[in-house]
């Protein structure tokens, strides 16, 4: 990036992204083709003929659409947009090359728009951060601060039959929101105004990586949100300049909740929040359940404290907060009783979240994960592992299919089998089937009445339409 142009003379040029259907490329080209700029891109799962409706509807808002072999990088004056995983030997990057073009990280992009807004509020944390930023960025919104909105995950709020697919949201330049990630390192790449840090917890990386990623993080905001119930990231607080904490649990946070206010059902939640700047209460309804999205409600609602918005208002606005797309999102309930949800868990963290927040009502839990990749599988399958087993019952069952593989070099010496052993030798019960179709005929096989089915998995958008298959063929 040394002979980076400058951000004016950089969006005045062509964009092409390569894999612009990933969840992490769609709301990037989003905000630069609502701020102007010519965006073209390719997609793997275009050209295998998957997800057709996305990329119809792409079509459909003015992205030009290429086969990803090198057709559509025509000129040097166009950038190249590709994930850092991205090898060499694809076509579109190849071609890039060839013609000298610049190429720019995910990251790298997002962080320019973030660091060039008038405000960047930066969400981060190994868990949660999808959520929290749709939440901060909808109260900024019903607020009408119109905020720009970078988020990994669709947006309920925001669809529209003309934008199906609303991972971002293209306001002002003002106000820039945005999940900001620690899993690649690119996290340092981010000068924010307002840096929210929900938990440090083991996902990609060593704790000692993490704790220094999110405390230099911390150090580089000028207000830091620090959840006060996380003990990893209450002891970086130290490191900040100044300071917003929340937290349920912890007393002395300056967000909390009134002890004994919490009323929680399965599908949706209330509390009374309390601002212990002023020792006022607001009475908070929140359409999701389960204690993480109270925790990360209040992250919210500091966090846009910390950009100027009344506790009452963040408060009041969340009661029209709609959720995102894959998590814990509730597909249906059969006429027998047997409920699907689609769910974005895919590490220890998110995976015990989402068990725990069925656990928390009657019924048996049916869990399938399907692994997004060999090499986190091998970072954290033992905890995974643990947390299956130790977050389940007797009753419940545990179902896992090979990782998913999008070709490359990466080592596929070990998979789901190992983790369902170390699920059977922790005394939970898991079974390894290794295609997803064949997992799917025998839930419905063994499905009954008053079963929750928990999808889960990441970076594979199909996995949606698995669940609402499964649901139509148990409704």
């Amino acid at each position: 990036m040394s002979d980076m142009p400058t951000p004016d003379e950089l969006f005045a040029r062509p964009f092409f992204f390569c894999g612009i259907g990933g969840s992490g490329m769609l709301p990037l080209a989003q905000i630069l083709r609502g701020r102007g700029c010519t965006v073209e891109g390719s997609d793997r799962s275009r050209d295998q003929g998957r997800m057709p409706d996305k990329f119809a509807a792409l079509e459909a808002q003015g992205f030009g659409l290429h086969p990803q072999d090198g057709s559509g990088i025509v000129s040097g004056e166009q950038i190249l947009v590709a994930s850092a995983a991205v090898e060499d030997s694809v076509p579109d990057a190849r071609r890039a090359r060839e013609l000298e073009c610049l190429r720019l990280t995910r990251a790298e992009l997002n962080s320019i728009l973030f660091n060039t807004s008038g405000a960047g509020l930066a969400i981060a944390g190994t868990s949660g951060k999808s959520t929290v930023t749709g939440m901060l960025g909808w109260i900024l919104h019903a607020c009408g601060r119109e905020p720009t909105i970078m988020n990994g995950a669709v947006m309920k709020n925001f669809v529209a039959p003309d934008r199906p697919y609303a991972s971002a949201v293209v306001g002002g330049q003002s106000l820039y929101v945005s999940e900001v990630d620690e899993s690649d390192g690119s996290i340092a790449l981010y000068r924010p105004a307002v840096g929210v840090l929900l938990n440090v917890s083991l996902d990609h990386k060593s704790m000692e990586e993490l704790r220094q990623l999110f405390g230099d993080y911390l150090s580089r905001s000028r207000i830091a949100v620090i959840n006060a119930d996380d003990p990893e990231a209450l002891a970086l607080l130290p490191l900040a300049k100044e300071v917003i904490t929340f937290g349920i649990a912890q007393e002395k946070a300056q967000i909390g909740v009134v002890a004994g206010s919490i009323a929680e059902g399965p599908m949706r939640q209330a509390a009374l929040v309390i601002d212990r700047h002023d020792g006022s209460e607001h009475a908070l309804t929140l359409n999701l359940p389960g204690r993480h999205n109270l925790s990360n409600a209040l992250a919210a609602i500091a966090g846009a404290a910390a950009a100027g918005i009344p506790v009452a208002k963040a408060v009041e606005a969340l009661a029209g907060f709609d959720g995102l797309a894959r998590r814990f999102d509730v597909i249906g309930s059969s006429p027998s009783g047997i409920t699907v949800i689609d769910d974005f868990g895919h590490n220890p963290e998110k995976c015990a979240a989402t068990l725990r927040t069925l656990k928390a009502h009657p019924g048996r839990v049916l869990a399938f994960f399907q692994p997004h990749g060999y090499g986190p599988l091998r970072q954290m399958g033992e905890e995974l592992a643990q947390t299956f087993a130790s977050e389940l019952d007797e009753q419940d069952r545990v179902f896992l299919c090979d990782p998913v593989y999008f070709g490359g070099t990466v080592d596929r010496s070990e998979g789901s089998e190992r983790i369902v052993a170390l699920v059977e030798q922790a005394g939970g019960h898991a079974e390894h089937i290794a295609e997803r179709s064949a997992v799917g005929d025998r839930l419905a096989q063994i499905a009954r009445p008053g079963d929750r089915i928990v999808i889960m998995g990441a970076r594979d958008d199909t996995l949606s339409a698995f669940a609402r298959d499964l649901f139509d063929r148990l409704a």
